[in-house]
């Protein structure tokens, strides 16, 4: 075989069984198991940027197809498609690096940054079963400990979402299911409080406040008791809207636990959607405009957290994590009527995967949190046509290709929590169930 031009290569991929695996800038070929593969490979840049086209391809996937590259073509895979890949050498991929450890003396359930400040928030609860909100900042060589308060009961999560980012105000839900805004310049008294729910607040999300979508500034809860709350701070004690999707409580049947909540589709003041993930592995989108269930599914495997790529767009893409080393993509732009929304499902971390963070500088880049206390960071690549026709002619989504870049072990416990900064590209804060809050950096993201 021979180069076709000089900037175009085609390669054979011989897959026989077992054997070495290669590839250069030459023609050469490959060992890997199973069928005949033919590539084209198009060099784009020196940082190795390749266009691969499968052209034949018969039997199933060959798992080690790009062997020995770090990166990953993985199924659904389509004759004649193609997948935009990006080679990256051990030096090229990103690194995520430690930069600070501490240890505290609670149990840690959220972290936030605070918008547009070197400051943050870590949520979490005494063993006594007091609540904690303690605030830290960060200087050039240190990260200080700024102010700690106390609480009647222990915090499980909280958001910036739904303020202005002149207030800058924080929304916690707590082990009794009260929702609170705190003023974080005066902790002592919330400025909004209410009795939410009847048990525990596992989950709660903002939208509307910081420029992050369109509409009014809105809350959204999720607890224990299996309902869904919508809540406008302005409107004293009753929430806008109640979502109990397997009907209103006191009709005998069991409502679900609900883990967790995402805004998404915030594009105009007219559209927003709740995505709601429960212990038995439903998750429903419900429509905030039409006040209805606009899409379901079952994973079987309880939901441990969902969110959109973006909240102020269209809906794109939505992450679900699970409790069984699994998380799922969906592509968000394309509803087929039968098949809902185009999916993609990866194994990760060995275990529960507790979160999962879309980079605000880049939505195509993701962090997950494992059970194992390790941090993966992936990279979604679209591909080429986002739909296709079915039998029937009608409109079907394509999910992209997702990347492993890199990964990163940080204790033995699980991560419970992470939140990317904002204003600082790479620069991250997490919390785990060993009591320890860390700051980790992660370089080279202007790259991808």
């Amino acid at each position: 075989m021979s180069p076709s031009s000089s900037c175009s290569t085609t390669v054979i991929l011989l897959c026989s069984g077992m054997g070495r695996s290669s590839m250069s800038g030459t023609s050469e070929g490959m060992m890997c198991s199973n069928s005949f593969i033919t590539a084209i490979l198009r060099k784009r840049s020196a940082a190795a940027t390749y266009h691969v086209r499968i052209s034949t391809f018969s039997g199933s996937p060959p798992g080690n197809l790009l062997q020995g590259i770090s990166c990953l073509v993985s199924p659904p895979w389509f004759k004649s498609s193609s997948y935009a890949v990006h080679l990256f050498t051990a030096m090229e991929k990103p690194q995520i690096i430690l930069h600070h450890h501490q240890s505290l003396n609670y149990t840690c359930y959220d972290c936030k940054w605070i918008p547009f400040s070197p400051r943050f928030v870590v949520l979490g609860g005494f063993p006594r079963g007091t609540g904690c909100i303690d605030i830290f900042q960060m200087s050039v060589s240190e990260v200080k400990h700024v102010t700690q308060v106390e609480k009647a009961k222990s915090f499980k999560c909280g958001t910036f979402g739904a303020s202005s980012v002149h207030e800058r105000h924080l929304a916690t839900g707590d082990f009794d299911g009260r929702l609170c805004v705190w003023d974080l310049e005066k902790p002592e008294m919330p400025v909004y409080h209410l009795h939410a729910h009847t048990q525990i607040i596992n989950a709660i999300d903002g939208v509307g406040g910081l420029s992050s979508g369109a509409g009014a500034p809105e809350i959204v809860t999720g607890s224990r008791d299996g309902l869904v709350k919508l809540w406008d701070t302005r409107q004293k004690k009753d929430p806008v809207a109640v979502m109990a999707p397997n009907g209103p409580q006191g009709d005998g049947q069991t409502l679900r636990d609900c883990w967790t909540v995402a805004f998404g589709n915030a594009c105009s003041p007219e559209e927003r959607c709740v995505a709601a993930g429960y212990d038995n592995g439903d998750i429903k989108l419900f429509d905030l405009r039409t006040m209805s269930v606009r899409w379901e599914t079952n994973h079987k495997n309880g939901v441990c957290h969902l969110e959109f790529d973006r909240k102020d767009i269209n809906m794109n893409k939505l992450v679900a994590t699970t409790l069984e080393q699994t998380f799922h993509v969906y592509d968000m732009r394309t509803q087929h009527e039968k098949d809902g929304f185009a999916s993609k499902a990866l194994k990760a971390h060995d275990s529960t995967i507790w979160a999962c963070r879309h980079l605000p500088q880049n939505r195509d880049v993701f962090m997950t949190c494992g059970g194992e206390g390790s941090l993966s960071l992936w990279k979604y690549n679209y591909p080429t046509n986002r739909t296709r026709e079915d039998s029937e002619g009608k409109s079907i989504g394509v999910v992209g290709d997702i990347q492993l870049m890199q990964d990163l072990k940080l204790g033995s416990q699980p991560i419970s929590a992470l939140d990317w900064s904002p204003d600082k590209l790479g620069l991250a804060v997490t919390t785990g169930f060993d009591q320890c809050m860390r700051i980790v950096i992660v370089t080279k993201l202007n790259r991808l």
